[in-house]
This record gives structure tokens, sequence and C-alpha cells, in this order.
């Protein structure tokens, strides 16, 4: 069974400077949502990073209101919570393909987003996994949007000097051909 499986945690990041971390949860299926914003919110308060968190209808609108909120707020991060339940349709694969498809889209522009929209076959998986004393996914969610936080830091910094530069003392100009430098 799942829960009985072994598997790495990395260490918990620390972190110099406060970090603001949105948590975007559908509460569709109340219970289990409940049970992933515990195990996040106890894991983002252990890092010492504050938080807010808003509700959306389901799984499809927490990508959305993720960019909605990268436009126009100041988060560090962003947990995404929610569960996804297979049922008699084919509904269950367009929502988890593409909540699971725009987060990992708007992870690649650069938000840090930890991805714990369960996608699950039936009630009793998604109760193991959002157990905060369980599988405790809500936190792993958390520890992942922590974990990238923290890579976006180390590297937040640093330019590849891409772009243009101000035309100084060593820049060539296009069409010199004395080579000549220019202040």
């Amino acid at each position: 069974m799942a829960a009985s499986e072994d598997h790495t945690v990395l260490d918990r990041p620390s972190f110099d400077k406060p970090l603001k971390v949105l948590i975007v949860v559908s509460p569709y299926y109340s219970d289990i949502a409940g049970g992933l914003l515990t195990g996040a919110k106890a894991e983002l308060e252990a890092a010492g990073a504050s938080y807010e968190v808003v509700e959306m209808p389901g799984a499809l609108e927490i990508p959305t209101a993720i960019g909605i909120s990268d436009r126009r707020s100041n988060f560090d991060g962003y947990v995404a919570l929610g569960c996804v339940i297979r049922g008699e349709t084919t509904h269950y694969e367009t929502v988890c393909n593409d909540s699971s498809r725009a987060l990992q889209l708007l992870g690649l522009q650069g938000l840090c987003i930890g991805n714990g929209i369960l996608t699950v076959e039936n009630r009793s998986q998604a109760e193991v996994r959002a157990d905060p004393d369980g599988q405790n996914k809500g936190g792993g969610a958390a520890a992942a949007a922590l974990h990238l936080i923290a890579l976006s830091r180390k590297w937040g910094s640093q330019s590849k000097g891409i772009g243009f530069k101000p035309l100084g003392e060593d820049t060539l100009m296009a069409g010199d051909t004395d080579g000549n430098t220019h202040a």
C-alpha cells in the first residue's frame, strides 16, 4: 500500500528574510481540503512563513487564482490544494490534466508553486493522502513551494548579462571599423 512506502524527504530550507505564501484551496471536498490545509499551514509555520488562504470553487480555478495573484500581489510562492476524485465521466481527466498543466506552465514562468491537488480513484485514497498524520500531501506541497522559493532566492540576484546594457568605455558600436571605443 502507498501509505507504507519509504521515500526521501528533503530538509526544510531556512530563510534569512521573511517570506509570504498564498495558499489557494478548493473546498469541493471540504474534509479532504481541511486535512490538506492543516498540513500546509503547519509546514509553512515551521519555516517561519506568513501566509494567506483563498478558496476557489474547484481545481480548475486554482491556477487562474495564482496567476491573478502573481500579477496583482507580492507573494513569494504558492500552494495549490484540492482534490479530484474519478467519477463516471471523462471530466476527471480534463480537470486533472488541465489544472496540472496550468500550474506547470506558471511554474515554468518562474512562479514557486507546490502542487497539492490530489488526483485519486476514490475517497479513501484521498483521505490517506490528505491526513496530516498520514501521507500529509498538503505539507508536502508547502515544502515543495518552500524549496522553490529558496532556489529562486539563491539565484534571484544573479544576472546572466542578457539584455541591453548602457554604452560604456569598452563598448564597440556596430559599424566601427577603427576599433574606437565610446564613453
